[in-house]
């Protein structure tokens, strides 16, 4: 192999696991059995069950305090429309309680705003 080929190799190897690596740091696995997506640096992870939806918030593995925040999750099923407006619970979470039609491949659209913070969507599909 030709030195200019090794190197390509080489850097080729170090950028893929500086990729991986970087995946890794940001903490995309949920912690709390949902589904996460990150939108501007936050994390916002979903939990949907018939009885509760939760979204719990951090940036980069830190809680985002929630105290003032607002949220409402709109539920997609074919035609079917319904949503769940969430209010502060502790730390970094947003809560509604009732009754949901949350079932796999219900589609999720959530829209939150922090105190003080522009609106994020944010949207999932229920597994």
């Amino acid at each position: 192999m030709d030195i200019a080929k090794t190197i390509f190799v080489t850097a080729s190897l170090i950028f893929a696991t500086g990729f991986a690596h970087h995946a890794i740091a940001h903490g995309e696995k949920p912690k709390h059995g949902g589904l996460i997506q990150e939108v501007n640096n936050k994390q916002y992870e979903l939990l949907a069950t018939p009885t509760q939806i939760t979204i719990y918030v951090e940036d980069h593995g830190k809680k985002v305090d929630t105290k003032g925040a607002t949220a409402k999750v709109t539920f997609l099923n074919g035609t079917e429309k319904s949503e769940a407006v969430l209010t502060p619970t502790i730390e970094n979470q947003l809560v509604a309680t009732g009754t949901f039609n949350v079932k796999s491949g219900t589609k999720a659209v959530a829209v939150v705003m922090l105190a003080g913070k522009d609106a994020t969507s944010i949207r999932y599909v229920i597994k």
